[in-house]
């Protein structure tokens, strides 16, 4: 099988295997407890934020470890507007967001909150004069992600956070699929609270982070005194969170290399489907996007179809969000950027990872050919 779905997840790496199996047997002790055993694991633990806050540029006491990124988004946004409730009840986001989002925001909405849904350009972008317009003086939260999940689009995470410190509203970033990947500074884009993810960087899944800068207000979800600050309770998965260490060590090292190998497969596909332009269409950004996802729409077939005949064909993709697979609704994502519903249903994915050849675009455009000669006779 050929795999071009990375940004659904991504395989362990043998190095994480390697630390995940030693720290649960020679580390299993609870960080919690006060003999050497729990000292040992509490030290590491704490090495493990150490890393991640000097990868973020951010602080140690700011990293709060999760089970993932919907836990982190949940969590984090949850927990600022729990801090700030005297600050005002609007939230500005945009449908662009992943969907642990953007069902967190139909609930707020239930509770009290108004939300605005910032709209985009064709390609995925937000106007930052169009943010600023929308702020007022009950704005308390800003959601928008860094990266987007199916197009690849990346929005302006620094100007975004430059205007909001000077409005004094605070700023959650989801920055799942753009970490290891792309240089993330907390402080230079002003985030109050940011999500990532350790099975997009080649870690365990079920392991995330949530960092939460330490000098914003913050209330937890859980009332019950926690091992982690209280922002949530149970025990810490020691072994899992040092393998996404692990993983994303390897990931921050390799991450500017990647990225232009990402760039040339890339402009590779670009090229490889340029006979295909009144079949294929390439959406997200033309200049702000991240080279590893290639979001596709088609002319006359439903993504889900392409998706089955590239499985029929050995190779792996995705109709967009892991997360929506199953669901009626198209993609907010596609809707945001213009399409109908017709022609956000025509949507793929395809995305790039470490071990992504030339030789698989050419397996994916190949099938792809197929597909086009087919619905052609068709026509």
């Amino acid at each position: 099988m050929i795999y071009l779905d990375y940004a659904a997840t991504t395989p362990m790496s043998k190095e994480a295997l390697t630390v995940y199996s030693k720290v649960a047997i020679d580390h299993y002790g609870n960080t919690s407890s006060l003999h050497d055993t729990g000292t040992e694991a509490s030290q590491l633990l704490h090495l493990c934020k150490e890393k991640l806050a000097s990868w973020l540029n951010g602080e140690k006491d700011g990293v709060h470890f999760t089970s993932g990124g919907t836990e982190s988004n949940y969590v984090g946004v949850q927990s600022l507007l729990q801090g700030n409730k005297q600050k005002g009840n609007h939230i500005i986001t945009t449908k662009l967001e992943h969907s642990s989002l953007l069902n967190l925001w139909k609930r707020l909405e239930k509770e009290g909150y108004h939300i605005t849904y910032l709209p985009s350009d064709k390609q995925g972008l937000i106007s930052i004069d169009t943010l600023e317009q929308a702020i007022c003086e009950d704005t308390v939260l800003v959601a928008i992600q860094h990266v987007n999940h199916e197009i690849g689009t990346i929005q302006h995470i620094e100007k975004i956070g430059r205007l909001l410190r000077d409005k004094n509203v605070l700023f959650h970033c989801d920055c799942v699929q753009s970490f290891g990947k792309i240089r993330i500074d907390v402080k230079a884009a002003n985030i109050s609270s940011l999500s990532i993810s350790s099975h997009k960087v080649y870690g365990p899944k079920g392991v995330g982070a949530l960092y939460i800068h330490p000098s914003v207000s913050w209330s937890s979800l859980f009332h019950c005194q926690s091992t982690a600050q209280s922002l949530r309770p149970g025990t810490v998965n020691t072994p899992g969170i040092a393998s996404f260490i692990t993983a994303a060590e390897r990931a921050i090292e390799q991450m500017d290399k990647e990225r232009e190998r990402y760039e040339q497969l890339f402009d590779y596909t670009k090229q490889a489907i340029r006979e295909l332009d009144d079949f294929i269409q390439l959406e997200g950004h033309s200049t702000h996007h991240l080279p590893n996802i290639v979001g596709l729409t088609f002319a006359n077939v439903q993504g889900q179809y392409v998706m089955l005949q590239c499985n029929r064909y050995g190779i792996a993709i995705s109709t967009g969000s892991a997360c929506q697979v199953g669901q009626q609704a198209p993609s907010s994502t596609l809707l945001s950027i213009g399409k109908t519903e017709e022609e956000a249903k025509r949507f793929v994915r395809i995305s790039f990872g470490r071990d992504t050849t030339y030789h698989h675009i050419d397996e994916f455009v190949v099938t792809m050919k197929k597909l086009y000669h087919e619905f052609s006779c068709v026509k």
